[in-house]
């Protein structure tokens, strides 16, 4: 350890901590202007959020710099830090979610199940999380109890791992429907370029913001492998690098392209298969029960017992045509024929 009794190994900088807070703070700022501006709280409000769970975590982490024997400080600022990170990957799963409300007909899932699905994965993480954390961090556990938290911490970390796996791989089984069915091409019109080309950017967006989540991950995972006689947790550089700057990255690429100048406020609006014309549908509902919608998100019963599944796109002729019909918002946000 740096001095005696000091929670860290090595002498916590008080730099640092200022720098990236002043950074998640000025993103932060910057995404609930762009909030307002689309009105999209229902949909990015994730990052603003995120950003203030980052900007308190380094707030903390300066305090526990003049602190270091603070337990509570130390626990504190390493909970916020670490409890960041998955808040933008639930902006992922809603972005993605409507981009699939938005084509479809090319969506391999229901879009309502991107949400839930993966958000009961990362509920499932912190539970793992917190009760890991609770005997790692109990001054009364024994060693045994300390070897289990340490079992849960590397399966929590491992199964977020794989969750954001899956998810990219929906995420690319989607791209593909989209280029195999000519979404992505350029059109003959004006219109459908402009929303091949905003479909397109989205994918795009997620693959970036993917890609460094991952990579944070992947951090993560070899960090609690390693344990604290690792070299991650010895040196402090590795937290301000994929914690700090990958995820203030992410950020910066989300204020810089944010989802909701390609995408819909309304999940109802979906694109037709002309790929030029905006249609306000019914919205695609799920008839199962929440819980089998939760335990079979593809509806892979519904294959074998050959159930039919709603298409209202089918019968796009039969929904108004937005900028076209007189289209108005309610106060929640969404869009309705005005008759």
């Amino acid at each position: 350890m740096c001095c005696d009794e000091s929670l860290y190994p090595y002498t916590p900088s008080k730099v640092a901590p200022i720098i990236f807070l002043a950074a998640f703070l000025f993103s932060t700022l910057h995404h609930i202007w762009i909030n307002v501006r689309y009105k999209s709280w229902r949909v990015t409000g994730t990052l603003p959020w995120g950003g203030i769970v980052f900007i308190a975590g380094f707030a903390v982490r300066e305090v526990s710099a003049f602190h270091p024997k603070d337990l509570n400080l130390f626990i504190a600022s390493t909970v916020l830090i670490l409890v960041a990170p998955p808040v933008y990957a639930l902006l992922n799963y809603i972005v993605l979610s409507r981009a699939l409300y938005y084509v479809p007909q090319l969506s391999p899932i229901h879009p309502g199940r991107v949400i839930t699905t993966f958000c009961g994965l990362d509920v499932v993480v912190g539970i793992l999380t917190g009760n890991g954390g609770a005997r790692v961090a109990n001054a009364d556990a024994t060693s045994a109890e300390i070897e289990a938290g340490k079992g849960l911490l590397r399966a929590s970390i491992l199964l977020q791992l794989i969750s954001f796996f899956l998810f990219v791989l929906l995420e690319y089984v989607f791209h593909r429907r989209c280029i195999k069915a000519g979404t992505l091409d350029p059109k003959a019109t004006a219109a459908a370029t402009k929303n091949a080309n905003k479909v397109r950017r989205v994918l795009y967006l997620m693959y970036i913001s993917s890609v460094i989540i991952s990579s944070r991950h992947v951090f993560r995972v070899v960090d609690v492998f390693q344990g604290y006689t690792g070299y991650l947790q010895q040196h402090e550089w590795p937290l301000y690098i994929f914690d700090g700057a990958f995820m203030f990255v992410n950020a910066l690429v989300l204020n810089t392209w944010h989802p909701m100048k390609y995408l819909p406020n309304d999940n109802k609006i979906y694109l037709s298969r002309d790929g030029a014309t905006e249609r306000l549908g019914p919205g695609w509902k799920d008839s199962r029960p929440f819980l089998i919608t939760l335990l079979d998100p593809f509806d892979i019963a519904g294959v074998f017992m050959k159930r039919d599944k709603e298409k209202f796109w089918d019968h796009e002729d039969e929904h108004p045509i937005v900028g076209q019909d007189t289209i108005v918002t309610d106060k929640a946000g969404e869009a309705k024929s005005a008759v």
